[in-house]
């Protein structure tokens, strides 16, 4: 007895806040997402970071070995200072060469702050440069959401809305099936245009890069992630490339025009009748029972918007006297035929 009601009382217990649980499942899985991935980087990464110390180790010695006139805190000073002009994006290696701040490279760097992409290779030197940064970017990074929002949605009603519904009046197929259909092939196409063959182009273009490393940029940067370890024009072939400010600002028009074409693949995919029936499941009961509420009220709205609709479509039948007046009116000679009374009605009006 005591089960049953235990049984009874749980399954009434996870009805009643079933929304709840699943949050709450959601939350522990994302934790348990981010413990594996820091896991897995950490096993993957470490060992290779211990190399390259031990390598380091060994060419300093080897160094101050081999120039006892050079003392190991000078070359520390030496080393501390060329690193920090590194995070700058100012190397010592060609640097008479590399101009990081003439308009294209200042356009590609507005461009990755304001889509916050920022990949860290270039920032700002001076303190004016710093604060124009704070303002510019408060103003400009609400701009260029409300841009790209504006963008995708017009792109969608082209692209993803549009075919959809022609393809399910033309083949009669169950939408939720054909947008999953429409959002894979989508995806794939936007990879292939924005993925795989900007990597090739990047491969023949950056000399030090293979086709791995140029597919990971092309990642990185239209996911707006910016790790900034991967910057094209760095190390681009100067036979390859003899134009490399057009060579910038192609790339920035790429960036530019991926970014929205990956918003659409992401929202084409959160569109989906099965995401929507997904992220239902995570919604609070109140918000449940006031979107029924809704429902219901709109849908009585309706009922009552086409009943109107139905009562104001009737055909008004006129009277005799209204149809002689209008014949008279009319001069017509119209005969006039009786309108047939059964012998049920006769009797009663006798």
């Amino acid at each position: 007895m005591v089960v049953s009601c235990t049984r009874r009382w749980c399954a009434r217990f996870m009805d009643r806040h079933q929304s709840a649980l699943n949050f709450a499942l959601m939350v522990v899985g994302y934790i348990l997402y981010l413990l594996i991935g820091a896991g897995i980087f950490s096993a993957i990464e470490l060992p290779y970071e211990q190399e390259l110390r031990r390598e380091l180790r060994e060419a300093q010695q080897d160094f101050l070995s081999n120039n006892p006139c050079v003392s190991e805190a000078r070359m520390e000073e030496l080393l501390a200072r060329a690193l920090e002009a590194s995070n700058y994006g100012v190397s010592v290696l060609g640097n008479d060469t590399n101009r990081n701040w003439d308009f294209v490279s200042s356009l590609f760097f507005t461009s990755t702050v304001l889509t916050t992409t920022g990949y860290g290779h270039s920032v700002p030197l001076s303190d004016e440069g710093k604060a124009f940064c704070i303002f510019y970017s408060i103003f400009g990074i609400p701009v260029t959401l409300f841009f790209l929002t504006v963008v995708v949605q017009r792109i969608m009603a082209v692209v993803t809305r549009r075919p959809v519904s022609y393809f399910h009046r033309r083949w009669a197929m169950s939408e939720s099936k054909l947008a999953a259909i429409h959002a894979t092939c989508l995806a794939l196409i936007i990879a292939l245009l924005f993925l795989i063959i900007p990597a090739w182009i990047f491969v023949s273009l950056e000399s030090d890069w293979d086709f791995l490393e140029s597919l990971y940029f092309c990642f990185i940067s239209l996911t707006t992630i910016g790790l900034g370890d991967y910057v094209p024009g760095k190390t681009h072939s100067k036979e390859a490339i003899p134009h490399p400010t057009l060579y910038r600002l192609a790339i920035t028009i790429y960036l530019l025009i991926g970014l929205v074409f990956v918003l659409v693949v992401l929202e084409t995919c959160c569109e989906l009748p099965q995401m929507k029936r997904l992220s239902h499941r995570f919604y609070q009961e109140k918000v449940k029972e006031l979107d029924s509420e809704t429902t219901n009220i709109i849908n009585s709205d309706q009922l009552s918007e086409n009943s109107d609709h139905v009562t104001n479509h009737i055909p008004v039948i006129p009277s005799v006297s209204e149809q002689a007046a209008s014949l008279q009116r009319d001069n017509k000679s119209t005969p006039y035929s009786a309108v047939s009374v059964s012998p049920t009605v006769d009797n009663k009006l006798r």
